[in-house]
């Protein structure tokens, strides 16, 4: 080797690094043994796990309760209720979606505040956010049988947009079936 050319005298650090990292190994990537356990090892922990919606049946009063004014006390999620049309057109349950995620949309403040805790289906379909599209929670579903296979289709097509960006945590029912 030559030490007359400025490339050979740059290259010798490196290469004596890589024999001693060789030699010694790298403190940090040592591993413990399996049987081992300390905080320091498990550190990625975190210190509390985050609270989890477990699938179930709501009546329209249960789901008022997650209408979105607990978070700012660091509780409640935002859950809303959409009516599941099939591609033939058949009509399913009334999905529950968990749509905490979009607080800002969903949430007390946000555009779509008013479907938060509710059934959206008649709102969505209507592609309306007056208050007057909500039914009130002490009287039976809606049974929507007014809307137009339009308006029908339009909430066919908000149900899947819900399916495919928020958790499907239950399903709305009447008081007395859940």
């Amino acid at each position: 080797m030559s030490f007359s050319n400025p490339l050979n005298i740059l290259l010798i650090p490196p290469i004596l690094y890589l024999v001693f990292r060789l030699i010694v190994p790298h403190p940090l990537k040592q591993t413990p043994a399996a049987s081992t356990y300390s905080e320091q090892v498990y550190n990625w922990l975190p210190s509390k796990h985050p609270d989890i919606i477990c699938q179930r049946r709501y009546t329209a009063t249960e789901l008022l309760e997650y209408d979105g004014t607990g978070l700012k006390k660091g509780g409640q999620r935002i859950l809303l209720a959409i009516l599941r049309v099939g591609p033939d057109g058949k009509w399913g349950e009334r999905t529950v979606f968990d749509v905490t995620a979009g607080k800002s949309f969903y949430g007390p403040d946000g555009v779509y505040g008013n479907f938060a805790g509710r059934d959206a289906s008649r709102g969505m379909a209507k592609q309306s956010f007056e208050l007057d599209m909500l039914r009130p929670t002490d009287q039976p579903l809606d049974t929507l049988s007014d809307l137009t296979k339009a308006e029908i289709e339009n909430m066919r097509g908000w149900h899947e947009h819900f399916e495919r960006k928020y958790i499907v945590c239950g399903e709305l029912v009447e008081d007395g079936e859940a």
